[in-house]
């Protein structure tokens, strides 16, 4: 059974609401922005902050930080993900043949590897998991910026 199938009656729902066209079309890209560039950043400068800087207090309040902001980032962006599979269902475009939808499928599944990552203390706190941890949500924020092309595109094109 494909997917479509099951997000269509939900989509039906969201469709009987009236939503302004414009909301349903840019409202994803919108809100995804905000996250994506605000939340993103600061979670990836906060992260590398702490990892750089000399002064230890600096260090322990970036890290404070990146820790806060991290969790919600990933749900924010695991709900606009949804949001957005939904949208492309009411807006009855194909879901799999998006550029888009495959970096956004493969930002959340590296960001989901980061979580893990850090939820495991960093295996005990090793240099090389921390290390990876750095990389790994670096490379998720550069393929975003990538999503955030493409989804333009995408909005652009439909």
């Amino acid at each position: 059974m494909q997917i479509r199938q099951y997000l269509e009656p939900i989509a039906d729902i969201f469709r009987n609401l009236d939503i302004p066209e414009p909301i349903v079309h840019w409202g994803h890209p919108l809100m995804m922005a905000i996250v994506v560039f605000a939340m993103g950043s600061f979670v990836g400068f906060t992260g590398w902050r702490r990892r750089v800087v000399t002064d230890e207090a600096i260090a322990l309040e970036s890290g404070s930080n990146h820790r806060k902001m991290a969790p919600f980032m990933f749900l924010f962006m695991a709900l606009g993900y949804t949001g957005g599979v939904l949208s492309l269902v009411m807006q009855e475009q194909e879901i799999f043949e998006s550029p888009h939808f495959w970096t956004g499928s493969f930002v959340l599944a590296l960001l989901a590897a980061n979580g893990f990552i850090s939820l495991t203390k960093f295996g005990g706190n090793q240099a090389a998991l921390r290390t990876t941890h750095a990389y790994l949500g670096s490379i998720a924020l550069c393929i975003m910026f990538v999503h955030a092309v493409l989804g333009l595109r995408l909005g652009l094109a439909i």
